[in-house]
């Protein structure tokens, strides 16, 4: 009985977890294209990915050593909400005249503290597993599904809910909502079960920063997949800023303004995140079939196909059909490198790094991918003068295809097969 009474507790810490990232995260540059930010909304998502290098380690240092973990996340999530509720407040104060750079600094300042609060909530979630007698590996993958559960609703209710008649998904109230979810896991986070500090025990100061596992680039092998780890987490942030943005600028066409995908783009990008779910009961059966080398490349094609389909689809019938595609296949795009690259690390990396090898991983995908694929998408968009010409679109949309496509041909070239190598 008491293990399921964790198991619950430790299911709704990760469902106020995402669900305070899913109130905003594919629908705010929708938000910013409508209140005249568009050709900034580069910067908004490229932030996430610039304090994704650096915060999560430092925070993670100071749950190690200074406050405990389950404290921190709460310090962390505190902050958060906070900043993003000042956020939503300058918002509403400033009505039509939303200057860039108060919003983007309270912005910045709450994805610094949120960033780092995925990983901290995962520390928290194990330490409270291994304290019950519990085997992490086997019992947390169930309870993190509840994370994109919560991600998922947060979406649709942030679709779905209309304030003063206006959908939340068109107005700074995403960012409220956001606030307040991390605010009620800021309290929530005290009632887990107690973390130890390993305060003068731990790791060196080069090892908490994961600094050795940078050796692991003198391997061929090992450098050519964070290459192509950064590479294809460039690819992740193009939907997550321009997708709802793109569906909410066709709003422009009267023909085309009263579509299902376009009063509801919030809703039709969910099923990404459903897909995502249920694409990761593939992965045990695909990685024994096909082997590392092929998973990874079907999630690289993969992503031909999610960029490929919404330069092709229209949110009329049937040209909707080719959006749900594009979120079907998200889920196989976003799954299975992600999975099975830390698969690749775990198996490959030497035993006293894995841990700072993972966290390289992570650096070089939602680090300076996510940054640098960002900041360049913005730059095509920006190219493509969508903003103008809701047209250009699809243009942006084949460019991102071809990206992918030549990421994936490079990897199937340069990468070699594991498997075949240690025969």
């Amino acid at each position: 009985m008491k293990n399921k009474q964790l198991t619950i507790r430790l299911i709704v810490m990760n469902f106020l977890q995402y669900a305070a990232w899913g109130a905003y995260l594919t629908s705010l540059g929708r938000y910013l294209g409508n209140a005249g930010l568009g050709p900034q909304i580069k910067w908004f998502f490229a932030m996430q990915g610039i304090v994704s290098i650096f915060m999560p380690t430092l925070m993670g240092i100071v749950a190690d050593r200074f406050i405990q973990a389950q404290k921190t996340l709460s310090l962390c999530h505190g902050l958060a909400g906070a900043f993003m509720i000042a956020a939503g407040m300058y918002c509403m104060g400033a009505g039509d005249a939303i200057a860039f750079a108060p919003l983007f600094v309270l912005y910045s300042c709450s994805v610094a503290f949120y960033m780092p609060t995925i990983a901290i909530s995962n520390a928290v979630a194990y330490n409270a597993l291994g304290k019950a007698g519990l085997d992490p590996v086997k019992e947390f993958p169930p309870i993190r599904v509840f994370g994109t559960v919560g991600f998922i609703c947060s979406m649709l209710l942030t679709n779905f809910l209309k304030i003063d008649g206006v959908a939340m998904q068109d107005t700074w109230t995403q960012l409220i909502s956001s606030g307040i979810i991390s605010l009620i896991l800021c309290g929530y986070a005290l009632t887990m079960p107690a973390c130890e500090i390993k305060k003068g025990q731990g790791q060196s100061l080069a090892d908490a920063f994961g600094l050795k596992a940078f050796t692991l680039f003198k391997d061929y092998q090992f450098a050519v997949f964070f290459i192509f780890s950064m590479l294809l987490g460039a690819s992740l942030q193009i939907t997550n800023g321009y997708a709802n943005t793109f569906l909410g600028s066709v709003a422009a066409d009267p023909a085309l303004a009263d579509t299902f995908a376009v009063k509801n783009s919030n809703a039709l990008i969910s099923i990404s995140q459903i897909s995502e779910t249920l694409c990761i009961l593939l992965i045990p059966f695909c990685m024994k079939k096909f082997g590392i080398k092929k998973v990874m490349l079907i999630a690289m094609f993969a992503w031909v196909f999610r960029f490929g389909f919404f330069g092709l689809g229209s949110p009329d019938f049937p040209g909707v059909l080719l959006f749900v595609l594009s979120c079907i296949v998200y889920g196989v795009a976003f799954d299975f490198f992600n999975i099975s690259g830390s698969l690749y690390v775990e198996q490959n990396a030497e035993k006293d790094i894995r841990s700072s090898a993972q966290g390289l991983f992570m650096m070089m995908t939602n680090g300076f991918g996510a940054t640098i694929g960002t900041l360049a998408a913005g730059a095509v968009v920006e190219a493509c003068d969508v903003f103008n010409t809701p047209a250009n679109w699809a243009h942006a949309w084949y460019i991102f295809a071809a990206y992918a496509l030549v990421v994936g041909i490079l990897f199937m070239i340069l990468f070699k097969d594991p498997q075949k190598q240690a025969r």
